[in-house]
């Protein structure tokens, strides 16, 4: 049983993690400042772990939280490319000055291990094949940079400080508690309840880019690996399912797992948006023994009936 950390633990991501620690007997510690996450996220645990209201740009609450801790999840983070363009200077401090905060606490605290969420927004556009960890970054965005720096800091903190750390760039994650709402909502979330309400989704751009939609159960089970692995040094590690699907096959199979026949409604391609993004995962396969254990086409399956819950 180890003592844990998850950063941004109420959010999509993080609270997905939080119920998988508690559930493998950790004991859990969150911080969260629930700018984008939900307390109801942690009503299934909440009796079972230390909460944490506080935010990373605040050296003195990442100190709080990294005391008597072993390892993070570093999963929170302002996690949109649209939000950092439109207020780059949130984002910028929101993912770089409370990462760099972060770390300094875990070393200061003798944390053994910070496993990172990373972004594959950090590859940018360059080839059309699959995006594999030695390929040259090439962010677009102001959150492609932030989730970039990361990385580097990550690795340095390593190098210089001795403290195990890993990467784990997460490809276009989707699946329950992922907020449909808003402006900056994630594709599928706010395809699906757009659908489920007999409107027409919007889609940036005609539709043929594609991505690698990983489904969150695999996003979870790689971070459990990145725990358990004997030891970590600043690597960086795709994760994904190593397949891409287009944005115009997404909605129509949701159309068909509804039975409807609804257009999308094609609006103009957003600034920072790339256009195809696909991962290799054979170094998650060689540092992790990681496979994706959920497809594409089940974790739809399974988003699509959470989202009936919603609307």
């Amino acid at each position: 049983m180890a003592r844990v950390l998850v950063t941004g633990g109420a959010g999509f991501i993080g609270a997905h993690l939080v119920e998988r620690l508690v559930a493998d007997g950790h004991q859990v510690r969150v911080l969260d400042n629930f700018s984008t996450g939900r307390r109801s996220n942690l009503d299934a645990v909440r009796d079972r772990i230390e909460l944490h209201e506080a935010d990373l740009r605040d050296p003195a609450a990442c100190d709080r939280a990294c005391r008597d801790i072993e390892y993070v999840l570093h999963e929170a983070a302002v996690p949109s490319v649209p939000k950092s363009v439109a207020a780059p200077r949130d984002s910028h401090e929101a993912n770089i000055d409370g990462t760099f905060n972060l770390l300094q606490a875990a070393v200061a605290r003798k944390v053994r291990r910070v496993v990172y969420a990373a972004s594959s927004s950090a590859y940018g556009e360059g080839t059309e094949g699959p995006k594999h960890e030695e390929l040259c970054p090439g962010p677009l965005s102001p959150y492609a940079v932030q989730k970039l720096t990361g990385e580097h800091y990550l690795r340095a903190f390593c190098t210089c400080f001795g403290l195990e750390t890993m990467s784990l760039r997460y490809f276009n994650v989707f699946g329950a508690r992922q907020n449909p709402a808003g402006e900056y909502a994630a594709a599928i979330p706010a395809f699906a309840t757009a659908l489920l309400r007999g409107q027409s989704p919007t889609v940036f751009g005609d539709g043929e880019q594609t991505r690698d939609f990983t489904y969150i159960d695999n996003v979870v089970h790689a971070n459990m690996l990145a725990l358990q692995v004997p030891r970590t040094a600043g690597e960086v590690v795709n994760v994904a399912t190593g397949q891409r699907v287009s944005v115009n096959a997404v909605i129509a199979q949701l159309n068909e797992l509804l039975g409807t026949r609804i257009a999308a409604r094609h609006v103009a391609p957003r600034p920072g948006d790339i256009r195809h993004s696909w991962a290799d995962i054979s170094a998650a396969r060689r540092l992790l023994g990681y496979e994706p254990i959920v497809g594409f086409a089940e974790g739809l399956a399974r988003a699509l009936e959470y989202y009936r819950t919603l609307v």
